[in-house]
């Protein structure tokens, strides 16, 4: 896995901070930004923070580029709709040589892990079998509709990864671009780095957090599963670590 921040909004905090001073204060377009030092602004997060109005974070974005994840990961990202996503398509994008996420407890278990590859394996010659049959049938298509040899093959091999790549596994790894506001990255955060989200996520969420922490200290300050900062909401199903995640969350 690798997440990279690649774009973000400039000075996101005074941004946030000029949103708080807009509702709170006698500003106006020309005398928003005015006096926002480093202190006030904190001071402008902190208090958002405390009284639970989070519309003004919305005005901070952050854009992350995220390669080495599994397509079973997407499926789970792109359930945080309030965000923007351009994943490399399987359509245009030939996966003859695609690349695949092991899962940590498969890898540690000798008899799972030769299953796995050798399904890993299987997919990967299937799809070239697929892609190879399914593209010489729409060569010779072409070929009758009068469209010259050349363009022929290149439109007959596109097109036959169109289906090829339902023969594809959920291991497949994936490539996007992911733009959350803070707001919708503090939501993320809150769900995806419990230790109850599935591995791959949570490992992705503590990653993006680390980022986002570097540029943005005070916004995302308390950012993480809801524990650290108060009760655990999963009840019978919380997984006992309270302490454990208040102090690695809060020290990321």
């Amino acid at each position: 896995m690798k997440v990279s921040l690649i774009a973000y909004t400039p000075n996101p905090e005074k941004t946030v901070a000029a949103a708080a001073k807009m509702c709170y204060a006698a500003a106006d377009v020309d005398t928003v930004m005015e006096g926002l030092t480093d202190e006030k602004v904190a001071n402008f997060v902190d208090m958002l923070s405390e009284i639970g109005h989070e519309s003004p974070i919305e005005h901070a974005t952050f854009t992350f580029a995220i390669e080495g994840v599994s397509r079973a990961l997407l499926a789970q990202i792109t359930r945080h709709r309030i965000a923007s996503y351009s994943v490399q398509s399987q359509r245009y994008v030939s996966e003859k040589n695609f690349e695949y996420v092991l899962p940590p407890e498969i890898d540690c278990v000798p008899e799972a892990k030769e299953i796995f590859l050798n399904n890993m394996a299987k997919s990967h010659d299937d799809y070239l079998k697929i892609s190879e049959i399914l593209s010489d049938k729409y060569y010779k298509e072409f070929i009758a509709d009068g469209i010259d040899e050349n363009q022929a093959k290149k439109k007959a091999q596109k097109k036959a990864i169109e289906d090829a790549r339902f023969v594809l596994p959920n291991a497949c790894d994936t490539k996007m671009i992911a733009t959350f506001n803070a707001r919708s990255l503090k939501n993320f955060f809150k769900h995806r780095c419990c230790n109850r989200a599935q591995w791959e996520i949570r490992e992705l969420a503590c990653e993006m957090l680390k980022l986002v922490k570097e540029v943005a200290p005070n916004l995302f300050k308390f950012a993480g599963p809801p524990c650290i900062s108060g009760k655990c909401p999963e009840g019978k199903m919380t997984c006992g670590k309270m302490a454990e995640m208040k102090e690695k969350y809060l020290n990321l």
